[in-house]
């Protein structure tokens, strides 16, 4: 874990032009999802998210309409209070959380929602999802936020395609 956080916090920033023009330089096929899927389970035997918990530390979380009903019934606070009170909307309508680090990470970094977190947090960082080689932008992007991501697309530029 170590390894790959100094690695990520050295070199992250000064590679992300070179890992955008190679993530949209791969081909958009199962292949390279399933390929990404089988480095995303490697890295993460090797990662711990709460010995980081960059993303929530730097990353405000896009929160659902049922995501936002959801949570709000847990904290058990009305919907509409919930979202005035913790959660911005954008001009297409999108809610995020208004603060970052994000107002419900702990001292320890872990979630103080966890088990009714939004959709986008249970699913962050998305490589081990279907679709990966299509998402090259919003992978880049995430290259500078998670060390994970990063040793995901040093090693597949390690791969002939």
């Amino acid at each position: 874990m170590k390894k790959i956080v100094a690695d990520w916090k050295a070199n992250a920033r000064e590679d992300l032009n070179e890992n955008t023009a190679f993530l949209k330089s791969i081909p958009k096929n199962k292949k390279i999802d399933d390929l990404a899927f089988d480095l995303h389970e490697e890295v993460f035997k090797k990662v711990d998210c709460l010995q980081c918990a960059n993303c929530c530390k730097t990353t405000p979380a896009l929160v659902t309409r049922p995501d936002a009903k959801r949570i709000a019934k847990h904290l058990s606070i009305p919907h509409k209070t919930f979202i005035r009170k913790y959660l911005l909307e954008d001009i297409n309508g999108e809610l995020m959380i208004a603060r970052v680090p994000c107002t419900f990470l702990n001292e320890d970094n872990t979630c103080q929602i966890y088990d009714v977190r939004p959709q986008a947090c249970r699913e962050y960082p998305h490589t081990n999802q279907s679709g990966f080689s299509r998402r090259s932008k919003m992978n880049a992007n995430n290259t500078i936020v998670c060390p994970a991501v990063y040793e995901i697309v040093k090693q597949l530029k390690k791969v002939s395609f």
